[in-house]
């Protein structure tokens, strides 16, 4: 007889049940009633898209003031009590004035566009020239309030977005420890998956991720290195997407490194992701690399076909597989459902697979040093103003900031040298060499393709504060290390845990990529809301 796997949906620490008046689970085999959860899916806007809200909004059925509260009393009731998702670092403390004044330019025929009176959130590493610091989730920049916004989010306000609150992250991006914990954060705590509470987020755009998937706000923006959009997505059952690098300005965000870092939407429907990607791209004076982009921005949404499937050449890449069994069920029936919507699928090689892995980890650490340090010397406030002073701070702190990892990938990157060290120049060169032209683009052409296909993430692993993370699999990197798009949307489920599955292909495919992602949600609609599980029982 096999083991029979089921949920539990009472093991949530007493203190936090305490408040909803919940016990612990009861034996049913001893005839004792078992006390339900609170529905916590029982929130009139639940699930609801951008367009649906704005429906609500043109008819007088709803105002930008009503839903920015509604969100304010759900993050009270999901995120900061009941299941304690501590998805949410700040909360706007101009969000009501902001939304009764685009209430107003409403009632006044002044839209903005379909993000007006959209409440979204930011990752904690995004500048906001408001009353939210921005702290990439450390102590050490506690009081750096931003002068002026991000680039893209003076584009998301001039869209008509209102930005309701900032999302806690993996501290640093994820690029602090070797054994961290994804989604903690020093000064925001430990984020959790909303679908099983005791099971990681991803990260680092931990924060995110949940927030969205747990219906905190509409969408939400986060960045990404390597994997820190399409992994938090893929784990917390949402749509997101890594852009091309230039697509969309990295100016104002707190870096890694500029060789791959982007910013990215997430969520819970492509068409909403695409509708925020549209809104964020666009030429910035102060990022040259999208000041001569060819590459205008287009409305990524506006002709999303359900047949889009139809004649497409797929490239399977199942190198990218096999590192969970029910993880390749879900991927066999996904290319079966691709088939089914007349997509001709090939299993291909991705050329140049796992090559550069080394090469990457030390771009990395030579960018961070030099783009972190040229960011804290732009900030006014804060008493930190380089890596090094980062990494005393943190020691001198160490309560607050190690308790329970350290800080070992600063202090490797603290001892590199300048971007002039021949073993960052040659290391770059073939990070680009070998996932792009000889990778990404020589697959495409070699096989005549129009995406790569591959699983975002394997199910998500118990939260291990002491050991850190146990990633089982994913296929984020060739796109990281290219700067090349990569959306993933969700694919099914592994005992209530999301899975998600990613298309990338070439530079600046982003619509492509978007309208095939759209057929396939379209055709499968895996998306389904958390149940807030407190812990997988067998």
């Amino acid at each position: 007889m096999k083991r029979r796997h089921f949920l539990s949906v009472s093991a949530i620490a007493a203190t936090m049940l305490s408040g909803f008046g919940l016990t612990a689970c009861k034996n049913t085999e001893s005839n004792q009633k078992e006390t339900e959860q609170p529905n916590f899916n029982k929130f009139p806007f639940n699930e609801k898209s951008i367009s649906e809200l704005q429906k609500m909004m043109e008819s007088g059925d709803l105002s930008c003031e009503e839903l920015v509260i509604a969100f304010m009393d759900r993050i009270e009731q999901i995120d900061k009590n009941g299941p304690s998702l501590n998805s949410v670092i700040s909360i706007n403390p101009d969000a009501l004035p902001l939304a009764r004044q685009l209430d107003e330019e409403r009632k006044n025929g002044q839209l903005r566009g379909p993000l007006h009176g959209i409440p979204i959130m930011l990752k904690d590493n995004i500048d906001t020239a408001d009353k939210m610091m921005t702290t990439a989730g450390s102590f050490a920049l506690e009081g750096n309030f931003a002068s002026q916004d991000a680039f893209i989010v003076k584009k998301l306000r001039t869209a008509g977005a209102l930005i309701l609150a900032k999302t806690n992250l993996s501290e640093w991006a994820n690029f602090r420890s070797t054994r961290s914990s994804s989604g903690w954060s020093g000064r925001g705590g430990q984020t959790h998956n909303p679908y099983v509470i005791d099971r990681s987020p991803c990260g680092s755009s931990s924060g995110s991720g949940v927030a969205v998937a747990a219906n905190l706000c509409v969408a939400a923006v986060g960045t990404e290195t390597d994997g820190s959009v399409v992994c938090p997505s893929g784990q917390n059952g949402i749509v997101g997407i890594k852009p091309t690098l230039g697509l969309v300005s990295r100016s104002g965000i707190i870096p890694i490194a500029h060789s791959q870092d982007t910013a990215g939407p997430m969520a819970r429907t492509v068409s909403d992701a695409a509708i925020l990607l549209s809104a964020m791209t666009g030429p910035d004076q102060k990022d040259d690399i999208t000041v001569n982009d060819e590459n205008k921005p287009k409305e990524y949404g506006s002709n999303l076909n359900k047949d889009t499937l139809k004649g497409k050449r797929i490239g399977v890449v199942r190198k990218l597989m096999g590192f969970h069994s029910e993880v390749d069920k879900i991927m066999e029936q996904a290319f079966e459902d691709m088939k089914q919507a007349g997509a001709e699928l090939v299993d291909v090689e991705l050329e140049n697979l796992h090559q550069y892995g080394n090469e990457e980890y030390q771009v990395l650490l030579y960018e961070f040093k030099h783009d972190l340090n040229k960011y804290l010397s732009q900030c006014k406030f804060p008493i930190v103003k380089s890596l090094d002073d980062i990494i005393k701070f943190n020691e001198q702190y160490k309560d607050l900031e190690m308790p329970w990892f350290g800080q070992e990938i600063m202090e490797m990157a603290n001892q590199k040298g300048d971007l002039n060290e021949s073993e960052y120049k040659e290391a770059l060169a073939k990070c680009k060499k070998l996932a792009g032209e000889e990778g990404i683009d020589l697959t495409l052409k070699k096989h005549k393709l129009d995406a790569l296909v591959a699983p975002t993430n394997g199910p998500a692993w118990n939260i291990d504060l002491i050991n850190g993370d146990h990633f089982g699999g994913g296929s984020s990197q060739a796109a990281a290390v290219s700067g090349y798009p990569n959306i993933t949307i969700p694919a099914g489920f592994v005992h209530s845990l999301p899975i998600g599955i990613s298309f990338f292909a070439e530079a600046f495919s982003e619509e492509k990529l978007i309208n095939i992602a759209y057929s396939y949600e379209q055709n499968t609609m895996h998306r389904r809301p958390p149940e807030y599980y407190s812990t997988i029982m067998q």
